[in-house]
């Protein structure tokens, strides 16, 4: 009902209210003895039958299954990108540092279902909705007319200018100079070990990527012990997350025939085109992430015309007041919403915090700069909130532009965040400044807050939660050690030789809680308290779903130092993953990782593919850091 047939009832012209109007003509046609009288007990009546009518008007409204779609949809005319889609689920969050935090960030459904905690999410989403309508509406209802209609024509002239940017921007895609992206393809070593290694690893990539196409090709990731396809609801009904993701391993490990076969998949499947509620950040760090290196790589036009393509379906994520986006998106209707655990409906730092490097080059792709205003939006809204202790909370309130629980982490929830501003620096050929201050300021608050040394000298990083220590440090964490490493070099005068040895100790923290393990394959967190050290305490901590970080930050601190440790510890993951992991079917993540019988998840993860077993190569490659990284390219959180 449009806003416009409803405000009568509340504020009629003078001598035209609901008495006089329907008094007035409806008296004259009636005959009776005292017809005065009459017409008051006629209008009586009337505001009776109206005031039933439009309580039962608005009690739908507020309590049917649907009343935030219908509330902010069609009673005060919301942007789509503003509604919350009540009909559809979170993501199970399944990576399972979600468990334990209340569903944290990279969801993968890595760990076992609990329906108790579907009904929960399932309740809470519904809770979250209803609170939000009642919000909307309070808030409507305080307005002035005429403010009503003017949020409503800006709203649309913001969606109107968007869709004609997209009409304009992208029906011919720019030409792009592709320079030889020097190192990626890289030599073969002159040590005979290290040949034999890493012919082993690319054996191991074939592994995978074969059983994927036996047995789930097509569809997101593999069951490697049930030998069939598994889709998270992490991507909606968008496939081929394996085959996008593992485009860039493909292609530096030398696969041409799988990588064209992959092409060729893209080519003629690949599609954007559905009613699909999809992750925005997993979306863009394995599909558009995917794409882009890809492109990079081949110079194949395919690969830019999708990932343009499923980037301009990502755009009505940005539609809020402040514009950082929404968590969850339906690329079809552009309804977003947030995670319903999320801390009143905030969106999460490492989320929208880690589409920066994949934006900045769709704007490059397509020429178009819409995607650069959205994410160097971000980094305004970001720069004029005060931050706790210099210290970035992991949710934002995408309404109001504020910091909501003030939680942080460097791992779920947080991490790629940090990881993307010093990327950006180095992708941007260290012109970039706004990145480089952001990090160096962010990381010395990090050191000055989170990161302790345990008794027997092992060094972590905490999570800090409303100014208290949370002594706990997630597998997404480990990253750290590679990530001080890289940036090492332009830090503040007389800092280099500190980071490049804070790197040391964070690699040396995460290969304890790997070498402490049965398996020696490192559990999804470990802590610091009760006497352990880098050891799980809880069930829910124990489990490992082939993730890369540890061997990523192993990677970069062989090649920015040529410990040999580093190579060592590296193998010893790969002996572990052959031990445990491997199975007929491909590769399988564990429940828990000191047990001394392998309980498998059943799920390849696309980003073992993509990272795991690419970081594992890469750490064999014949040229140094500076030969393959002169800010040519870098790796992003997945790809080149």
């Amino acid at each position: 009902m449009p806003v416009g047939g409803l405000l009568p009832l509340f504020s009629s012209p003078a001598g035209s209210g609901l008495g006089g109007g329907l008094g007035g003509g409806l008296g004259g046609g009636r005959k009776g003895s005292g017809p005065a009288a009459f017409r008051l007990t006629e209008k009586f009546v009337l505001l009776l039958v109206f005031s039933a009518f439009i309580t039962l008007c608005f009690g739908a409204i507020f309590f049917l299954p649907d009343s935030s779609k219908l509330l902010s949809g069609v009673l005060f005319h919301s942007s789509p990108a503003l509604q919350p889609p009540a009909d559809r689920k979170p993501g199970p969050g399944a990576r399972a540092e979600d468990a334990a935090d209340g569903r944290a960030r990279r969801g993968e459904e890595g760990a076992p279902g609990d329906p108790a905690a579907a009904l929960e999410d399932n309740l809470a989403r519904i809770r979250e909705n209803h609170e939000r309508a009642l919000r909307e509406a309070k808030e409507t209802l305080q307005k002035l007319p005429e403010e009503i209609q003017r949020d409503i024509l800006m709203e649309k002239e913001k969606v109107a200018q968007d869709q004609l940017s997209n009409r304009v921007g992208f029906k011919m895609l720019p030409p792009v100079d592709l320079a030889p992206l020097v190192g990626a393809i890289d030599g073969e070593p002159a040590d005979a070990a290290i040949r034999e290694k890493r012919e082993k690893i690319k054996e191991m990539m074939k592994h995978a990527w074969n059983n994927y196409k036996r047995y789930a090709w097509g569809k997101n990731e593999l069951k490697p012990v049930s030998k069939g396809g598994h889709s998270s609801s992490l991507f909606g009904n968008i496939q081929g997350a394996t085959i996008v993701d593992a485009l860039d391993t493909l292609f530096i490990m030398k696969m041409k025939d799988e990588f064209e076969e992959a092409k060729a998949w893209v080519d003629e499947n690949l599609n954007f085109n559905m009613n699909a509620e999809v992750s925005v950040f997993e979306v863009n760090i394995r599909f558009v992430g995917g794409l882009i290196s890809a492109y990079y790589l081949s110079g194949e036009e395919i690969f830019r015309k999708k990932a343009v393509e499923l980037g301009v379906k990502l755009l009505p994520a940005f539609h809020t007041p402040s514009g950082i986006p929404w968590a969850l998106l339906n690329i079809k209707s552009g309804i977003g919403r947030n995670w319903p655990w999320a801390s009143g409906g905030s969106s999460i730092l490492a989320e929208f915090g880690t589409l920066h490097l994949e934006f900045i080059h769709l704007s490059y792709l397509s020429g178009n700069p819409i995607f650069a205003d959205k994410v160097m939006n971000i980094r305004t809204v970001l720069n004029n909130l005060e931050k706790p202790q210099g210290l970035y909370p992991n949710y934002l309130n995408p309404n109001s532009g504020q910091w909501a629980q003030y939680h942080v982490s460097v791992g779920g929830l947080g991490d790629s965040f940090y990881e993307y501003l010093l990327k950006a620096w180095l992708m941007s050929d260290k012109t970039d400044l706004q990145a480089k201050k952001m990090y160096f300021d962010a990381i010395k608050a990090i050191e000055t807050h989170l990161i302790r040394r345990s008794r027997n000298g092992l060094t972590y990083i905490a999570e800090w939660k409303g100014g208290l220590l949370e002594h706990k440090m997630g597998h997404l964490t480990c990253f750290a050690g590679g990530m001080f490493a890289l940036g090492a070099d332009d830090a503040p005068e007389g800092l280099t030789q500190h980071y490049l040895q804070l790197g040391a100790e964070i690699a040396r923290t995460c290969h304890e809680s790997y070498n402490r393990t049965f398996v020696k394959l490192g559990p999804e967190a470990f802590r610091f308290d009760g006497g352990v050290e880098a050891i799980a305490t809880r069930q829910n901590e124990k489990y490992y779903i082939l993730r890369p970080e540890v061997v990523e930050t192993y990677m970069y601190m062989w090649r920015l130092t040529h410990d040999p440790k580093y190579r060592k510890w590296a193998w010893e993951a790969v002996e572990a993953l052959e031990k445990h992991c491997r199975v007929k079917g491909g590769y399988s993540g564990l429940r828990d990782v000191y047990f001394h019988k392998e309980s498998y998840d059943d799920v390849q993860q696309s980003f073992f593919l993509a990272e795991t077993l690419k970081f594992k190569h890469n750490n064999n490659l014949k040229h140094n850091l500076d030969h393959f990284g002169k800010r040519r390219f870098i790796l992003s959180q997945k790809h080149f």
